[in-house]
């Protein structure tokens, strides 16, 4: 039974890791429908500096906002998966670059995400909360 159970547990680490790489897939090709799937309706994002951003209408609506005039890249090193029952938590480090369509600067924001996933009646697992402690990286004119 110990096996069935540690299978489940490495079977739904991998869908969640699976679910970080389509959330950053989607993002960079601005395909914010198929992000909706990703997020438990109810989600909430809490940003430093920002007050919290709840529902998933809410941070969609943002999203395609910021896409109307920037393109996003990212990229996740996962730091841990933690599976238990039905909630999961993930620690990354994420490095996001905010790139202007037009002429203007790029942001580059970098730091951790702590989010906690919920598997749903459907079967799919989700984000339900996602704390965000990214700030913005600063780089003098060398590059340095």
């Amino acid at each position: 039974m110990h096996t069935a159970v540690s299978e489940q547990t490495s079977a739904a680490a991998n869908t969640i890791r699976n679910n970080i790489q389509l959330w950053q897939d989607a993002t960079a090709a601005g395909d914010v429908d198929k992000l909706l799937d990703l997020m438990d309706e109810e989600v909430v994002f809490l940003i430093a500096g920002h007050p919290p951003m709840k529902g998933r209408e809410q941070f969609t609506q943002n999203l395609r906002n910021i896409l109307q005039t920037h393109h996003i890249a990212s990229s996740a090193q996962i730091q841990e998966i933690v599976v238990q029952a039905d909630l999961a938590y993930t620690w990354s480090y994420l490095q996001v670059e905010i790139i202007p369509k037009q002429a203007g600067p790029q942001m580059r924001r970098a730091g951790n995400v702590l989010s906690i996933w919920r598997l749903q009646a459907d079967g799919k697992w989700r984000i339900s909360r996602d704390a965000n402690l990214l700030t913005l990286e600063t780089r003098n004119e060398s590059g340095a």
